[in-house]
């Protein structure tokens, strides 16, 4: 059975297995503590006193994301009454939409979790409080420097780390990082409360916090700690030096697919489960943490509910990262050319289905050390089976976001170590080429794609500069490291991207394939 085969035997419908029926108006009711009670017909609610919540971990950026995945481990060991005292306050820095959306609801929001057999539906209520730091920098300040705050966690994407692509050292040439340092009483980043909350802690005598990176970076535990230590030797070698002996920033791999909600899944959350959420999320029923198991002030019993702590994360990072991360980059690009919207529907075409397995198999495979105590085999199809969830129905446009981040950390190395290792890599070169002509901006019907990327206009730039030579966008050592002094692979590049211009997407997958002729149309 091929892998495309495999995916056509899962169940197709969202709708099964459920019972729901559809809510009139007047059983509508706003998210609140007041009316959990009414909700709980419907859905699972809290059952635990959330003010006996104790406020132990502040998660700095809360999204989708960190709203399907760590607070919901969180408000389960609160839900089996192992702890009470892992509470959580949100802090976003950019926008405020997300506490005009939490606050009124009491900070509790709904998770409805999504399968091809049906769907189940809670409301989480471990996070106690949302403070957007712009409005009140010194209650976020205070707020970290409360004793009882033990752990803090990020969520702020690979480029929010500041750090120098070709060194690693922390970039302090940055409007906003100037300004924490001449303000270090109300700072604007991440890095400027911290190291702020930091020292006051040390003056005070109190134990500092773990900082708990949940990016998609490797060792984003080595990230958040060049960046906390770079920016504080800006301010003091001293509090630099107390910070790197004290302070542990264990990495950590997470993993839960999480689209984008719209005003639409909003509305049918209102109407399934009768509950008014300003912002529900939607999420699969996968998920997966591990943390390397090095804490500075208690560690939470995350174990208890499902997470793994590991001496050393990098296999599972790397696991992740090579084999789900760099696929979606891959599908992203390459459904996008073809016409299509979401990756459910990319993962129906069986040619696609084939080039994604053949991907992870030949050519990321071989180059992976094998983790503890998972079976890559079974995980690769688990991943497939993810891909083509049609409940979740992921946008490609979201799989597409800030490709000058997402490629140099999870696809480009596994082509960089091929090259090096003289392994297999032409399908790992085809996702390369479908990104240079997804930066055109259109994909191959000639319907516009959104390149949302901070780097777009230099890097579509460079694209139309090269018209189809890929050599001035190879240029940005930044994102390609040295591909592009190497004269095979660049000869390599520029014939997938004559190909996919020549033959299409899915006649061109076909082609390196194998696969018969009728599946090239």
């Amino acid at each position: 059975m091929t892998h495309a085969e495999f995916l056509r035997t899962l169940p197709g419908s969202p709708e099964a297995g459920l019972n729901h029926v559809a809510q009139s108006a007047t059983d509508i009711r706003p998210l609140s503590d007041a009316n959990l009670g009414h909700h709980g017909g419907q859905l699972n609610v809290p059952t635990y006193d959330r003010s006996a919540l104790t406020p132990a971990v502040v998660h700095f950026s809360v999204g989708g994301f960190h709203r399907a995945h760590q607070l919901l481990y969180f408000d389960e060991l609160a839900e089996r009454g192992i702890s009470h005292g892992w509470g959580v306050v949100g802090v976003g820095l950019h926008s405020r939409n997300m506490k005009d959306a939490l606050a009124p609801q009491d900070h509790l929001y709904t998770v409805v979790e999504r399968s091809p057999d049906g769907e189940r539906a809670r409301v989480v209520g471990v996070m106690v409080d949302y403070h957007f730091a712009p409005d009140d920098p010194a209650t976020v300040l205070d707020l970290l420097t409360d004793e009882r705050v033990r752990m803090v966690s990020l969520t702020i994407t690979g480029s929010g780390y500041r750090l120098c692509p070709q060194t690693g050292d922390f970039d302090s040439g940055d409007d906003d990082i100037a300004w924490d340092l001449r303000e270090p009483g109300r700072p604007r980043t991440v890095f400027g409360f911290l190291v702020e909350a930091l020292d006051r802690r040390r003056r005070a005598g109190l134990p500092p916090f773990t900082v708990v990176s949940c990016d998609n970076m490797h060792r984003n535990g080595d990230a958040a700690r060049s960046a906390v230590v770079g920016f504080a030797r800006l301010r003091d070698e001293v509090l630099a030096r107390w910070i790197g002996d004290r302070v542990a920033f264990p990495s950590s791999m997470v993993d839960r697919i999480t689209p984008h909600t719209t005003p639409e899944e909003r509305e049918a959350v209102a109407q399934r489960y009768g509950v008014d959420d300003r912002w529900p999320v939607i999420t699969e029923p996968f998920s997966q943490w591990f943390i390397e198991d090095t804490f500075c002030n208690g560690r939470p019993p995350l174990d208890e509910v499902g997470v793994r702590f590991v001496p050393d994360v990098a296999r599972y990072e790397l696991m992740k990262t090579r084999l789900l991360n760099a696929s979606h980059c891959a599908l992203g690009y390459l459904g996008s050319l073809a016409g299509h919207r979401t990756i459910d529907h990319v993962m129906a075409d069986g040619v696609f289905a084939d080039y994604v397995a053949a991907l992870m198999d030949v050519e990321v495979t071989p180059l992976l050390p094998p983790p503890d105590g998972i079976d890559l085999g079974e995980y690769k199809l688990a991943l497939l089976k993810r891909f083509a969830n049609p409940a979740i129905a992921d946008q490609l446009p979201r799989l597409c976001r800030r490709g000058s981040t997402k490629m140099p950390h999870h696809l480009l190395p596994s082509l960089q170590q091929a090259l090096a290792e003289d392994r297999p890599h032409t399908l790992l070169t085809l996702a390369v080429a479908a990104w240079f002509c997804y930066l055109r901006g259109t994909d191959f019907q000639g319907e516009p794609v959104v390149v949302d990327d901070p780097r777009a206009d230099l890097l579509q730039h460079l694209v139309r500069e090269g018209g189809s030579d890929p050599r001035p966008l190879l240029r940005v050592t930044s994102i390609f490291g040295e591909l592009g002094s190497n004269p095979a692979f660049v000869a390599e590049l520029e014939q997938s991207i004559a190909q996919l211009d020549r033959d299409g997407v899915r006649a061109t997958l076909a082609a390196h394939l194998g696969t018969p002729e009728r599946l090239r149309r």
